[in-house]
């Protein structure tokens, strides 16, 4: 394994460990104004939920390379109002232009081809294009480096969220967002970014107090054959299976042809009784999966 300090590294050499380790982080896609109504807009990844009582987003503005404030956190400084709009797949080559270093003035907006329409609360448009946009009061802004003006310091802008808008399109036919549907992109490192999409998208039910992994037989802990994300799944289970569950679901002649593998076929056991419970945990059927594990020669 490698040990990095970041003491031993220049700042913008570890924020490559960073930015490639931590992700896909979402992108907040702020528009926000000057005092004289001059339009900005830009995405930052360094953003996420802080809260949601009262509702709370958070982005952090850094400093760039040359020792400057982002317009986006100089138009801040003199209006605190912003709109967090989000970006999906259908943006993501229209958003990361804007990202390009205009001079302050510019409209991004126009630059990148995007549609301004006027928010309901805050000053700042919203980018119609935005699958969901939220209007923000900005209740803080906390520099993260006592000498904020250095390269790379941050800046934590602290939203209250005072109004949403959310794409009829994205809503499920139970009235629920369709990660589907939405089809949110994350950024990475270097030019990366995730798209949740196809095979990208998966669901965990949610934990319930269980066994946990430490209380799981170290034969089957030990497996070369399950994997972590298996013992997770064995480890939710609430309660082993008594001996007679197991001796019931021997005699049911479920894995009659396992065992028979096993004594004709020179197979080992325990190994065949992994991968079986392999596949049953893929279907999450975890009891059978228990059930398979638990049994013996």
């Amino acid at each position: 394994m490698k040990t990095v300090n970041p003491a031993d590294l220049a700042p913008n050499e570890f924020y490559r460990y960073m930015i490639g380790t931590v992700g896909p982080r979402p992108i907040a896609f702020a528009s926000t104004v000057d005092s004289q109504g001059n339009v900005n807009l830009s995405p930052f990844s360094f953003f996420n939920i802080a809260g949601y009582n009262p509702p709370t987003l958070i982005f952090i503005p850094t400093i760039n390379r040359h020792g400057h404030k982002k317009h986006t956190l100089l138009n801040l400084g003199e209006v605190g109002e912003v709109v967090i709009n989000i970006v999906n797949y259908a943006m993501v080559e229209q958003m990361s232009l804007t990202s390009a270093e205009f001079e302050r003035g510019i409209n991004e907006f126009e630059k990148g081809g995007f549609t301004a329409i006027p928010s309901d609360r805050v000053r700042p448009p919203r980018v119609a294009e935005s699958p969901a946009s939220y209007e923000c009061l900005v209740r803080q802004i906390i520099p993260m480096n006592q000498q904020a003006d250095l390269p790379g310091a941050g800046h934590l802008v602290v939203c209250e969220i005072i109004m949403a808008h959310f794409q009829d399109t994205i809503f499920d036919e139970a009235g629920l967002i369709d990660p589907h549907r939405i089809d949110l992109i994350g950024r990475m490192g270097g030019d990366w970014y995730a798209r949740a999409q196809g095979d990208a998208l998966f669901e965990v039910a949610r934990p319930k107090v269980g066994l946990g992994v430490d209380q799981i037989p170290a034969s089957i802990r030990n497996s070369a054959i399950l994997s972590g994300n298996d013992l997770g799944k064995l480890g939710s289970f609430a309660a082993l299976p008594t001996p007679e569950e197991i001796s019931t679901y021997r005699e049911s002649g479920i894995l009659h042809e396992l065992f028979e593998e096993a004594r004709y076929g020179c197979q080992y056991l325990p190994d065949l009784l992994h991968l079986r419970a392999k596949q049953l945990l893929a279907d999450n059927n975890v009891k059978d999966a228990w059930l398979t594990l638990l049994q013996r020669a």
